[in-house]
C-alpha cells in the first residue's frame, strides 16, 4: 500500500509542524509514506471563490503528482473535501480524476483503511474535540446533529487510544465557528461573533487544548482567543495522536 502525503499550502506554510507529525505517525504505523515534490494549492480558494478555471489548472496538476499512489492521505478535512467532492466536476471533459477517489483525512484513513486499535502516544491534558464542518458533514468523520443516525466520533475513538488524555466536548459539538475561508473575509463581523460563542463554548468544558482536524477552523478560534485575552492552547489532532512518537 503506497501513500501519498498531500500537504496543504497553508498548512506547509503556516503549521508546518502538523505536516510533520502526520508523516511521522504513518511511518510509525509501519506504512509507506512518499512526499511528491512539486505540491502547490489544491485549488479550493480559487474554486469557492467563483475561479473554477484557476481551480482546474491546481487540479489537473495534483492529479498528474498523485498518480501511482494507493491512497492520497493529509491533514486537512476542508482540502481533503475539495478535492473528493470538486474535482471530478472540474475534470470531467476528457481527464478521468483518479486522485478524487483515493484521497482521504488522516483521521479518516487511520480509523477506517488502517483500523489503529493502539498507539504509543502519550498527551496528559484535557482536549475539547471541534468537529469542522467539512469533516461532520462531507467526510463523515462524526455524527452530524441535524440528522437522526447513532451517535459517532472517529476522531473522539482515535484520541481514546492516547494514554492520559481526558476527552470532553463542547454544547452544540459540530455547531460550525465561523470560519468559512471567504466567509471570514466577506463576512468578518459575523464570523468572528460565530468563532466567539464558539470559543466560549470550547472553554466551558474546563479544557486547556482545543483540537480538531482542520488547521483553519483552529487558526481562526485561536486568533481570536488571542485578540480577547483569552488562555487556550491549540493543536491539530494528528499532534496529539504522534506525541512522545521519535
Amino acid at each position: 500500500m503506497k501513500i501519498g502525503l498531500f500537504i496543504p499550502c497553508y498548512v506547509d506554510a503556516l503549521f508546518p509542524q502538523v505536516g510533520v507529525a502526520t508523516y511521522k505517525l504513518l511511518k510509525s504505523l509501519g506504512l509507506d509514506v512518499d512526499y511528491p515534490i512539486g505540491q502547490t494549492c489544491c485549488g479550493q480558494p480559487q474554486g469557492n471563490a467563483g475561479f473554477e478555471k484557476l481551480a482546474k489548472n491546481h487540479a489537473k496538476k495534483m492529479d498528474e503528482l498523485f498518480k501511482g499512489f494507493d491512497y492520497v492521505v493529509g491533514p486537512s478535512v476542508s482540502c481533503t473535501a475539495f478535492v473528493r467532492l470538486n474535482y471530478p466536476h472540474m475534470l470531467k471533459d476528457g481527464h478521468e480524476c483518479e486522485t478524487a477517489k483515493k484521497i482521504m483525512d488522516v483521521v479518516e484513513f487511520l480509523h477506517d483503511v488502517v483500523k489503529v486499535k493502539q498507539l504509543p502516544s502519550k498527551f496528559p491534558h484535557v482536549v475539547s474535540i471541534h468537529n469542522s464542518c467539512h469533516g461532520v458533514r462531507e467526510l463523515g468523520l462524526s455524527s452530524p446533529s441535524e440528522r437522526n443516525v447513532p451517535q459517532f466520533s472517529k476522531i473522539k475513538d482515535l484520541l481514546s487510544l492516547v494514554d492520559g488524555i481526558t476527552v470532553k466536548e463542547p454544547e452544540r459539538p459540530d455547531e460550525c465557528c465561523g470560519f468559512g475561508g471567504m466567509f471570514s473575509v466577506e463576512e468578518d463581523e459575523v464570523s468572528v461573533r460565530m468563532g466567539t460563542e464558539k470559543l466560549d463554548r470550547h472553554i466551558a468544558t474546563g479544557a486547556e487544548y482545543i483540537t480538531g482536524p482542520d488547521c483553519s477552523c483552529l487558526m481562526h478560534m485561536q486568533s481570536i482567543s488571542k485578540r480577547q485575552g483569552k488562555q487556550m492552547k491549540f493543536m491539530h489532532v494528528v499532534e496529539i495522536l504522534a506525541s512522545g512518537i521519535e
